[in-house]
């Protein structure tokens, strides 16, 4: 059993990952950093610290999962790493490339794991788009739009994510989520190109992006903003074969926020209503209807990472690959 500390009780730290650590018996949250809430309301048994500098004196902890805000997650996670501690961080990972180098190439001199916490690579959609592909559903595949959008014309109360830093925006904060799910499915794209933009009134970071990679033959295009009320489809792939267009988002978050928790029935399994269309000829017939939505599973993000730490299994979120979705990121800023 590995023993956790978790730095930041927002909602990454409260919702989205010590549920998880808890619902593992390979896991013991032992220790969380707050210095707003009190996380014993909600999970009794744990140590409340005010400070990371109290965790990294603690011999006892193995594994670090930072929460904390953007600006803080190289540093952190460096110190993490100097303490000889594995360390899971939020994303983004990193602010620049030139961050997650070092903190790669430090991990690997400290003999550590680090990986970022990269969960919508389990959502129930995600994985379904995934199984898709790999299958040949729709053949070779030319075009692919993902979109992540929220309709939040108010600022946001936290007012850290409202200030303009090298990792806030929305590009760091949802695109380095479809910009991950982009490189797993196809890779590395040959060129990128986007930009972001400002929408809401009085907003000063970008809250609003559009960004093309070329693959050659398969062109992908990513989009988000915070001003879309009406959502459309979250998913629309085009192949030689057929198409298949998803909307709705994963139920994880919404679950876990309502209280249903990982090890409870339905837990993960999203509404009929939202299961996608797939149009395409399938053994040789032509198939136009719904396709049944695979169980989100955040959770094997986790089992893996104690697999990873433990010699058991390879790391499934590897800290080079979102080192490639980074370089992607700063690109797109540069323009």
């Amino acid at each position: 059993m590995l023993n956790v500390a978790l730095i930041g009780f927002g909602l990454s730290g409260r919702y989205l990952q010590a549920p998880f650590y808890e619902a593992n018996p390979n896991f013991n949250l032992k220790t969380i950093v707050s210095n707003s809430q009190n996380p014993k309301a909600y999970f009794p048994a744990v140590e409340v610290m005010k400070s990371l500098e109290e965790v990294l004196a603690d011999d006892s902890i193995d594994l670090v999962s930072i929460c904390s805000p953007n600006d803080t997650h190289y540093d952190f996670a460096k110190k993490c790493l100097l303490a000889n501690k594995h360390v899971l961080v939020e994303k983004p990972f990193t602010a620049t490339v030139s961050q997650a180098e070092e903190l790669i190439q430090l991990a690997k001199t400290q003999g550590k794991v680090i990986s970022i916490f990269q969960n919508r690579r389990f959502d129930s959609d995600f994985m379904t788009v995934q199984k898709i592909i790999n299958e040949g559903f729709i053949g070779e595949v030319l075009s692919c739009e993902i979109l992540f959008n929220r309709y939040k014309p108010v600022l946001n109360a936290k007012k850290w994510k409202e200030v303009m830093t090298p990792a806030n925006g929305i590009l760091y904060d949802l695109g380095a989520h479809i910009i991950d799910q982009s490189i797993v499915l196809f890779g590395i794209p040959q060129s990128v190109w986007g930009e972001t933009f400002t929408q809401r009134e009085g907003s000063e970071i970008d809250d609003a992006f559009d960004i093309r990679l070329d693959y050659g033959k398969l062109k992908v295009t990513l989009k988000s903003s915070l001003m879309v009320r009406e959502e459309g489809p979250r998913y629309i792939l085009h192949g030689t074969k057929g198409s298949f267009v998803k909307y709705g988002i994963d139920v994880q978050e919404d679950h876990l926020k309502a209280g249903i928790l990982p090890n409870m029935e339905g837990f993960g399994i999203e509404p009929a209503s939202n299961q996608g269309i797939l149009n395409s000829d399938v053994n040789g017939l032509h198939f136009r209807g719904t396709i049944e939505t695979l169980k989100g599973d955040w959770g094997i993000l986790f089992q893996n990472l104690y697999e990873a730490i433990t010699g058991k299994a390879e790391l499934l979120v590897k800290p080079e690959e979102v080192l490639e979705q980074i370089k992607i990121m700063e690109q797109v800023k540069q323009r």
